[in-house]
This record gives C-alpha cells, structure tokens and sequence, in this order.
C-alpha cells in the first residue's frame, strides 16, 4: 500500500473518531480482529464529512469527477500527493463513502492501524492545560528604574493577560480570522476542513490549514508543531479532548497568550506594547484586527517590511468581522494604525548579574523561576558603573598578558567577506559594503567593550606592514597588533576587537589590538551601608563563560585575610603601634602527638625571604608581613597559638566568610578558600566600624503591580561585639597600606581609600579589595584551574601589580556615577568615646612631636580608667626592641628599603616585552622600608663601640 495512502487513511480514522463519537475516541486497535470496525468508523466519518460538503452547497461527486478528468496536472502540483495514484484514492473513496463492494481494495487496513497506533501512542494529558500559566517574561529595572533586562524562556516572551482584560472587539478579531466557528464546533471544524481542501486542491500554492483555535492550542502547548501526519493526528485527538475538559474562554485564554504575533512577542500582551506601546486592554479593534491577521503569518505579514501585504490582511480581517456583526461599516476601515518603532532589545552587559538575579529571586523570594510568570524586579545595580566595571576588567586581564607576554592569537573574531559582497551588489546602499556589514555582524563575545573592527587592507612595504582596519563610526585607523605574526595572520575582512588611542601632539590615532585573554577574573563594587551590588564582573565574557567567579568561585583569598588576625588582635586589647617580631617561627601541627608530631610543621616566609626584627602592628599589616603576623598568633592573641587561632576563627564566621573554619595555621594567611562577595561584605564592614552589611541584587519583586517581596534595609550584622573603636583603628591601617604599604603605588588615593592586596602561593591568585566612604571594590584575577592544577600568573605577578591597577579606574567611576569623592570619615561618635589621638613615628610607634618628621597621627584605645592604654612593648619586651631589626634582603639579595624605586602607575605597558623578565625588583607585596636604627640611653657596649 502506498504509504501516502496510508497516512491519508490513518487521519480520516482520527477525523471518523472525533466527528463521530469524541466521547469514546480509541487510540490503540488490533491490526486483525479491529479492521471491521476501522471500516465501520471510515464509514461514518465520510458520511459525516458529506453532510459538511452537502451544508456548503458542495457536490462532492462532482469535484472528484473533475479531479479525475486532470489527475496528471493536479497530482504534479500538489507536493504533498505527489507520487500518489489518484485513481486509488477515488476506488478508496467509493469503497468507504459511497459503501461499493471492491474485489481488490487498495486500502489495507491493517497497515493503516499500525501507522494510526503508533502515531497516537502515549498522548499527553489535556488535564495539565486546567489552569496552566504559560512561561512570562519578567522585567528587570537597574537602580533608576530604567529597564536593565528582560527574562525569559527562549520562544516565550509573552505577559500573560487574563481573557477578561482583553477587549471584547479584540477577541471577535481573533475569532473572525482564525476560527469563524470557534463557539459552535466541538474541537474540528469540518467545514473548515472542508475549506482548505478544497482550496488547497484548486490553489496549491499557498496551502491552507482548516486548523482551529482549539487544535491550535494543542499544537502549540501539547503536540508540537512537526509538519508531519502523525502530529496531526495527535492534535485532532487532544484537540477533540480539550473542548470537554476546558471551557471555550479558557481555550481562547490559551490561545490568545500562546500565540506568536512577530516582533519577538508571544501573546496578545507583549504584542501589543511592541506594535503599539499599550497594554492590551487599550487596543482598539482595528489594532487588535492587525494583531489577528498576523496570526496566521506574521512574518508574511509583518507591517514593519511587507505594508501592502499587512492592510490587504487587515482588510480581510475587518470584512470577516463585518460580515459576522462584530463591527460596524465605519470602524472597519482598512487603514494600518500608527505603529511606535521597533527597537529589538540586545542586552550587551551585565549578564552575570542578571543570572545572579535569578538566583537571588529563589531564595530570598522564594521563587522556583523569575520564567514562571511576568514579574517586575527592581534591581541595586548602577547600569553605567556595571558598563564601566566590565570594561576595566576586561582591559585589566588583556594588558595582564600582553605585560607578561602571555597573550595569543587565535584569530579573528569573524570574517564578514560574503555579506560584504552581497551588500555590494545592491546598488541602493548608501554607505561603504564594509560598514553596513560590520554594523549588522554579531560578535560571539557580544558583552566585550572594545570596539569591533574589520581589516580593510593589509599590505607590506619598505618601512614594514601596515593595516588598515574600519570601525563602526566609519573612521579608518591604522592597527597597532604587537607581532609581525599576529599582523600576518589577518586577512582583509577579518573582525577584531580595538582599543582606540586618542591622537596625542604628532601621534595620529590608532586602533590596538585586542585579544580574548585566557586568564579570568572578577570584580564587585558593593555599598557599604546597604549591601546593595552595584556593579558584578563575574568573569572576562558571560558568552565565553557563564561561572559567576563573584559568588560561585572559591579562591584562596591571601593576605586579603589578614585584617582578621589584627582586628582579633586589636579587640584583644593591642594598639596599632604595639610591637610584634617579624622573625622565623615555626610551629607544631595542631593536635598532633608522637611520631605525628615530627610532620607538618609550619614555617612560614615573607614574600621577600628576609625578617625585620621588631616591627609595629600598623606596619607589619600596611606591609603584609607573613612572619609577623604568624607571630602574633602565637604570642599575641590568647596564651597559645593553638587558642590564638581559635579567636581568629571564630571572627571569620561571626564575619561570615566562612560557616567553618578549617583550623590549620596557614589558615590566618589565607590559605582557606573564600567567596569574593564574602570577602567584600567584610571589608565593608571594616568601613562601617563592624557592621557588616547584606549583599543583595534585589529590592523589590512585584508581581500585577503588588510587590510579592520587599529586601528589609534595616538587614546588618555587627561583627565583634559591635567594637567600633577596634574596626576604626582597623580601617586607619588599611589607609596606610596606601599611603606607605603594598599598595603604595596608587599612595595619592590614601586620604580617600583604606585597603589590601594578596597574592597566594606561586602566585596563583592576586587580589585587591578596597573601600572608600560609600562603596567597597573587590577585584581578584586568576586561572580558572579546571584540570585540577594550580596554574601561577607568573614570578613577581602580585597583587600589587595585577588587581590593583584596575582599581583606579573602577573606584574613580563609582566616584562620578555613584558617589561624589569624599576624604575617609573619621571616627563616629561611638567608637570616639573609647578613641584617643597622639602623635607617633609611624615606623617605629614612638611619640613623636606632632608636625615633626615622619609624625603621624594615630589612634589609641583607652583602658576603662579613660587613659591611654599603651601595650607598644606587651609581646616584644623594651630590650629586645632595642636589640636591632635583621637585615632585609630580597630573593635576588639585593637590599631594599625605601629607596627602592616606585613601581609606575599603571602598571599597564603598552605592549608585551619581547623577552619578558621574571627578575627584578620584588613587587611592592611585603614590601618594608628600612625602620631608623633603635638607641637605649642606657646600652652600655655603645660607650664601648
């Protein structure tokens, strides 16, 4: 049997069932023992199809006869019967409509039941439409309540409407156009089977569906829209389900919200702000006439391209509403309403804030999916800091490998020759082939805020090569690419990534190369007082990488950490001047007995390999001296390092940088990995005096303009017993490791800005986290380290040199768009109260006389008597204070002080070196000027000497 047959045969059993008794429609029969009642229901169904044919004035005898008389010419233009012998369709006809007797039947029935069978297997529930909210699309408003992004299911950018809240004109458009009978039929329309039968036989070029709105519910929600006749058997049968499980007003609810109408809108609601920049409820009927034409088509009819196309349709729509008593003569005039201009939206940044978004909704608001329905989030972050953050990450990581001359080229981000050529060929275009089709082109990292640029010519001549590249305002620029094999792999038409370089006196402009880095990072710029996140970089590119490094990446955090152990230590009662040995130490495993006891020792170095005797607190963390800092565990926070650790831990999760600590020595230089939001939450609570505030991306969630969640402000933690006058003193240290500590280069921030770098073992990680008044900003660059190892950023690649540099830029645009420039408060009145000032020398903790020398202003507690409390000598005793600090040295042995020479800032160079050296001065991280020479009065060998 022909297999067309076949399928023709398995449709009219579906159509038999449905038409003739939908209450018992059989989706499975024996191939043997069911052939008679397969004919019995083909019977019937034809006899109920004749009816319809006899109710539209139609001889059905009479249009097969004519068929007949032309098989060959109908048969070679109708391609879905094509290769189909009429002649057996015409003996099939009259064995089952017109009940003759055939000696030799071309129909086997059994054949017909297992294609019917197959094809009907396991229909889905109808049950599951009661009630069904499709997927919505929820808004997502920045800080200014100006739209930031939409959310939603690929295909279902839809708001969902209620059928009540649509006008009733509008709703009789949709019915003129897509289903006449809509209210009367019982999910078929055989007469508008009937229709599209015939006129898809007598006008084959632009098939007809007889479809309606029932069936396509069902297409479009249960069955799939598949172009096949096992598809639409299904959607007769859920179809025919559907109008007894559902009511008529819940179908066309369905409908109307499920619907594709063109300008990426699903649903009557999302159609109508597109076309027109109204909710539905405002269209008038000849706008919600132009919507129900599109139905059928909306790209054959979209008025944004095919105007003529979309009022002929229009018009149609109009008559059929007309002529059905929906409309009037004079509201039904073809005339295309005014439509607002299309503007497709392309989010370009912020991508790993929104899928933060998302998150964040399900478990503050406790919403499984911000897809479920149509909400309104009103979001903290600052859209032009969120753009400015991005792009100083992303210009931070490139000059990281060109510096270090990491970079490679793997070519170009596209080649546009072809639409180059097509666009040249249309002699209509009015700008260069080149500049149309670079506009149009869609770069695959399409969140990267370089410039896009295509090579127009790239030529070699006497004094070298030269490129010419084209850039997306229609200038033209020469190209710096750093290699002559970067430059020889580039063909004309080749798109790159530039950063433009202003002209300068004789320097013309010019276009550098830019190249994806292979090195990642992130970056965060949070509010101090509201946790509120301002800005999120969670990686180089959302498209190259979706990993949020912000809030989903654990890193060891340095000596980022380090503030932990001295605010410990200046709760304990310490001052910034008290004196610590900065000295090899090594202690014990904690725990361990016996043999154990003889491993796992720890003996921590500096970053320079040398030590510096007695040092002050202040400086030994402006300075991030490790052996320091190991020493006051040991000796300065409880009566043992063990118990010393103790205090440390318990601060890190009353910090909530941890939910436990793993309690390990190399744990107080951050050898424990960390969440860089955490990290930056606590550095904000260092700014706060302790009160830690709740980062958050969400302020309000609305769902029909009722908000659904609402973010407490009132939300903070006070860390350390609410010590405020310890975190201050705190806080006046992380300034100095500006003004005179590792992070000295950017020194003229320091009246403005308190903060610490780190860089981990072997260099693998680099941070630097920063607060001013107002925000806080964490930045981190690393490997990803997916293959489990731990890849270095390179000797000498600190913190210093390849986070700090993009702070800058990042804090100084927090500055213009978020909060004007502030020098750093003082003390608040609270943490005043427990607050004196002296004058001291800042190298060594001595009073000093104010206005002398180095004099510095310090801050000191006071004991409960209301005095100074002076613990400058309560670990390292007068004497051995006096004894001299250890020489300094520098891995290369070369010593340094304050005499080393100052690492320039930026630190960016305009190129990689060609032969990149590791050797060299070490980086400002641990860095130590050389302290003035110590002299006891009293020390007798110096009469001797």
């Amino acid at each position: 049997m022909d297999s067309i047959l076949i399928k023709i045969f398995a449709t009219a059993l579906a159509f038999s069932q449905v038409s003739t008794r939908p209450d018992g429609v059989k989706t499975e029969f024996d191939a043997v023992r069911d052939r008679s009642e397969v004919a019995e229901l083909l019977s019937a169904g034809c006899a109920h199809m004749r009816k319809a044919f006899d109710i539209e004035d139609i001889n059905l005898d009479d249009l097969i006869a004519t068929a007949m008389d032309d098989k060959e010419a109908l048969s070679s233009e109708i391609k879905a019967l094509k290769g189909l012998k009429l002649a057996d369709l015409h003996v099939a006809y009259r064995q089952f409509c017109k009940v003759e007797k055939m000696e030799e039947s071309p129909v086997d029935l059994g054949q017909v039941i297992t294609f019917y069978n197959s094809a009907v297997k396991d229909l889905p529930d109808v049950a599951q439409l009661k009630h069904l909210r499709l997927p919505g699309t929820s808004i997502v408003l920045d800080s200014r309540s100006e739209r930031l992004a939409e959310i939603y299911v690929p295909n279902n950018r839809r708001i969902w409407v209620k059928l009540a809240d649509i006008p009733e004109a509008v709703r009789n458009a949709f019915v003129a156009a897509e289903d006449k009978r809509f209210f009367q039929h019982t999910g078929i329309d055989e007469r508008g089977l009937v229709r599209a039968f015939i006129g898809n036989f007598t006008h084959p070029g632009r098939p007809q569906g007889g479809s309606t709105i029932t069936q396509q519910v069902a297409k479009n929600l249960l069955v799939g829209n598949d172009i096949t006749y096992e598809r639409k058997l299904r959607e007769m049968i859920v179809a025919s389900r559907m109008e007894r499980a559902l009511t008529k007003a819940e179908i066309l609810e369905l409908y109307l919200n499920s619907i594709y109408l063109g300008r990426g809108a699903w649903g009557i609601e999302m159609a109508a702000r597109s076309y027109f920049s109204k909710p539905a409820k405002a269209l008038s009927a000849v706008e919600g006439a132009l919507l129900a034409g599109l139905a059928k088509g909306p790209n054959y009819f979209n008025p944004d391209h095919h105007h003529e196309r979309a009022r002929e349709r229009l018009a149609y729509v109009l008559a059929r509403m007309q002529d059905d008593a929906m409309i009037d003569a004079a509201a039904a005039q073809p005339v295309l309403p005014q439509l607002v201009e299309y503007r497709p939206t392309r989010l370009d940044f912020g991508f790993h804030f929104v899928d933060h978004i998302a998150r964040e909704a399900k478990v503050v608001a406790g919403l499984d999916s911000l897809t479920s329905s149509s909400y309104t989030v009103h979001s903290t972050v600052n859209s032009a800091l969120q753009r400015a953050v991005e792009a100083t990450l992303q210009e931070g990581l490139a000059r990281y490998e060109l510096n270090s001359g990491r970079y490679k080229f793997e070519g170009p981000e596209a080649n546009i020759s072809d639409a180059v050529r097509q666009i040249a060929a249309n002699l209509t275009a009015t700008e260069p082939a080149w500049l149309v089709a670079l506009k149009t082109t869609r770069l695959p990292l399409y969140d990267v805020h370089w410039e896009a640029a295509v090579v127009l010519e790239n030529t070699r001549g006497k004094r070298g090569d030269a490129i010419n590249v084209g850039l997306t305002d229609g200038s033209i620029l020469p190209l710096n690419t750093w290699s002559a094999a970067t430059r020889r792999g580039l063909k004309p038409y080749d798109v790159v990534y530039v950063q433009v370089g202003e002209a300068k006196g004789k320097q013309v402009a010019r276009a550098d190369l830019r190249i994806r880095p292979t090195v990642q990072g992130a970056a965060l710029v949070l509010g101090n007082e509201t946790g509120r996140i301002l800005a999120m970089a969670g990686g180089f590119s959302y498209p190259a990488s979706q990993l949020n490094r912000v809030v989903q990446s654990l890193r060891q955090p340095g000596s980022t950490l380090k503030p932990l152990t001295y605010l410990a230590a200046l709760r304990k009662g310490l001052q910034p001047n008290t004196l610590v040995m900065d000295e090899p130490i090594t202690l014990a495993p904690i725990g361990a007995t016996g043999s154990a006891r003889q491993r796992g020792f720890w003996s921590p170095r500096n970053y320079d390999g040398g030590a510096s005797g007695a040092i002050t607190l202040r400086r030994a963390l402006e300075n991030s001296r490790n052996l320091a800092t190991a020493q006051l565990l040991a000796t300065g926070l409880d009566d043992s390092a063990e118990h010393g650790l103790d205090r440390v831990c318990e601060l890190a999760m009353e910090a909530q940088l941890y939910k436990e600590c793993m309690r390990y020595y190399p744990f107080v230089l951050g050898a424990q990995t960390v969440r860089l939001i955490d990290l930056a939450a606590f550095y904000a609570a260092i700014a706060n005096e302790g009160a830690r505030p709740q980062p958050h991306a969400i302020e309000t969630i609305e769902q029909d303009g009722r908000a659904i969640y609402r973010r407490d402000p009132r939300a903070v933690d006070w860390i350390g017993s609410a010590d405020r006058a310890s975190f201050y003193q705190l806080k006046s240290m992380l300034q100095g490791v500006l003004a005179r500590g590792t992070a000295h280069t950017v020194k003229h921030l320091s009246p403005y800005v308190g903060g610490k770098t780190g860089t981990t073992d072997n260099w693998a990680d680099a941070w630097f986290v920063g607060f001013t008044n107002d925000v806080t900003v964490a930045i981190w660059v690393g490997y990803d380290n997916g293959d489990g190892g731990r890849r270095t950023l390179g000797r000498g690649q600190t913190g210093a040199k390849v986070a700090l540099p993009m702070f800058e830029p990042i804090v100084q645009a927090a500055w213009e768009l978020h909060a004007p420039k502030t020098v750093l408060n003082g003390p608040s009145r609270e943490a005043m109260h427990q607050l004196v000032t002296l004058s001291i020398d800042p190298y060594t903790g001595d009073p000093a006389p104010a206005g002398s020398g180095r004099a510095f202003t310090e801050y000191f507690k006071r004991d409960p008597s209301g005095r100074t409390n002076d613990t400058q000598f309560r670990i390292v005793s007068r004497a051995a204070s006096y004894a001299g600090p250890f020489r300094q040295w520098s891995y290369d042995n070369h010593p340094y002080g304050d005499n080393q020479p100052p690492f320039p800032y930026p630190t960016w160079r305009l190129g990689p070196r060609e032969y990149p050296s590791w050797r060299g001065y070490p980086d400002a991280e641990d860095r130590l000027p050389r302290p003035p020479l110590r002299v006891d009065p009293d020390y007798f060998w110096w009469r001797l000497n």
